[in-house]
């Protein structure tokens, strides 16, 4: 059912109005569950027909009956592509939905408040902490990859520790407003109280070394230790619950205007549930800026580390808010080994689950970006060189404050386009043949063989028409669609490719960075 027919049904299913695409998902959900006899014609057992739903969650991979029974009231899956939302109830509903936690796995939340010794003048400020508890026991199934930034945040000092000593881990803390990044005092050993106080207060038999810290937020303050320890983390913990991965969604955020979350279930009824923060200072050189992906699927770690190393490069590694490289950026995915999954066929779909997870949640980064109101996207095909310069090339492409600003306001400037692609080419491919180059902007051919393809009036309103079509309000608390303003290159004498995603550059982002601290 390979089909990515983009015609919308809109169907009502117990008194309920919804929209939604059809999609290689809906019509495997209808395959499986098979759907009403009214909507197509089929034919279908009353009881069958009792049991499907319409729903914009899209389906899962077959499982067995014992399994579907044991699903919680949360399981279903997000889309690859999320439907259009008409409110932020609508969105946080589609969340909660699909946000089922993984065997074996616990989240919980707090508020605590502290003086930032860096800006005592601020007050008493917020700040969250977050806990990922394995309820377990620790799981030696874990991987991570951190930022390349040459002033990493402490925790991310304290991560690479752990991973290289090869320790199992069974507890990830998460705190915002602070990233604990080349602060005054001592961060590392501040972020080590934090696990020393979620160690005790867990009774963890691998102590602080089986938590693994992450810290977001302003850079250059010190980290509030001692109020996390004392107040926050022992709440936290009182909060922790195990049905939902929503709440930790929504409490590891900072500007971020909206949670992000995504999942997926295996045929064997293991399940992938992801959440990430970020929104601005983001073109990340690993992961995104915080990203926790959970499963019970049994994979080793070594497994975990290569699949996680190869879906970051096709997904965090490949988008850009503001060309801005975090110090904290920060992947992790970690197992609670409930469901057996071995075998060449179940480990490639664990692969692509993982994979499709980790794109959808670039893309989130992207949409939910500070001040954004276009996402791009960047279709890369045919370069002369390695995958990696191919996504150079759109990261060049979406950094381009000229194009940015185009894009942002509706204005076919293809000007600019072509001439981030050339300067891109002039600096780092000079000795490349661009010569049969072709450009497109919303599907329209723009520039071929070294020349602008332009016909008039027509040809630039169609353009502007396309950006205006994937316009979204910079200010809005949930994702009212997926479009993005679609570019294709196309150097037709190579063999690399890539797709890169991209934010404009609007008066809101500005606004947003002028006060970030406050």
């Amino acid at each position: 059912l390979n089909l990515h027919c983009q015609y919308c049904l809109h169907i009502k299913t117990n008194s309920i109005d919804m929209k939604y695409p059809t999609s290689a998902l809906l019509l495997a959900s209808l395959a499986q569950t098979a759907f009403v006899p009214a909507v197509f014609g089929f034919t279908a057992a009353s009881n069958m027909h009792r049991a499907a739903k319409l729903s914009p969650w899209g389906a899962t991979a077959p499982r067995s009956s014992a399994v579907n029974t044991a699903l919680s009231k949360y399981a279903k899956d997000t889309l690859s592509e999320l439907p259009p939302f008409d409110s932020k109830e609508e969105y946080e509903e589609y969340l909660m939905e699909a946000s089922g936690l993984p065997k074996g796995f616990e989240t919980g939340s707090a508020i605590g408040s502290f003086v930032p010794e860096e800006a005592p003048s601020m007050g008493s400020l917020k700040i969250k902490g977050t806990i990922i508890h394995l309820t377990d026991g620790p799981t030696e199934n874990w991987a991570a990859v951190f930022t390349q930034n040459k002033f990493p945040g402490s925790p991310i000092h304290v991560g690479r520790s752990r991973l290289a000593s090869g320790k199992p881990i069974q507890t990830l803390v998460i705190n915002n407003k602070v990233s604990n990044v080349c602060s005054g005092g001592d961060g590392i050993a501040n972020a080590e109280l934090v696990c020393t106080a979620v160690a005790k207060a867990l009774n963890l038999e691998g102590g602080a070394e089986s938590v693994l810290p992450s810290s977001t937020g302003v850079i250059g303050w010190r980290l509030p230790a001692k109020e996390l320890a004392a107040d926050v983390v022992p709440k936290a913990i009182e909060d922790l619950q195990s049905e939902s991965a929503f709440s930790a969604a929504r409490d590891i955020m900072t500007t971020d205007r909206y949670p992000k979350l995504r999942s997926r279930t295996l045929s064997n009824g293991a399940r992938l549930v992801g959440i990430a923060k970020g929104a601005g200072m983001i073109e990340p050189n690993m992961a995104t800026m915080l990203s926790y992906i959970m499963t019970d699927a049994a994979v080793s770690k070594a497994q975990l580390q290569v699949m996680l190393a190869e879906a970051v490069n096709g997904s965090f590694n490949s988008i850009s808010v503001d060309g801005d490289e975090s110090t904290s950026d920060t992947a992790v995915i970690v197992s609670s080994n409930k469901i057996e999954t071995k075998g060449d066929e179940l480990l490639l779909e664990f692969k692509s689950a993982l994979n499709d997870i980790c794109r959808g949640l670039a893309e989130d980064l992207v949409r939910n970006g500070e001040g954004t109101g276009h996402v791009m996207r960047v279709d890369i095909q045919n370069f002369p060189g390695t995958d990696h310069e191919a996504r150079s090339l759109g990261r060049h492409v979406v950094n381009s404050p000229l194009f940015k600003c185009a894009v942002s306001g509706n204005d076919p400037n293809t000007g600019r386009l072509a001439g981030a692609v050339g300067s891109f080419m002039g600096k780092f491919k000079k000795d490349s043949d661009v010569s049969k180059m072709t450009m497109t902007l919303g599907g329209r051919i723009i520039f071929r063989e070294g020349k602008f393809v332009l016909e008039g009036d027509t040809v630039e309103q169609e353009i502007s028409d396309h950006m205006k079509n994937a316009q979204i309000d910079e200010l809005a608390d949930y994702p009212s669609h997926q479009k993005c303003v679609d570019i294709g290159i196309d150097f037709v004498c190579g063999d690399a490719s890539a797709v890169v995603y991209g934010s404009d550059l609007t008066k809101e982002y500005i606004v947003v960075n002028a006060d970030y601290r406050s």
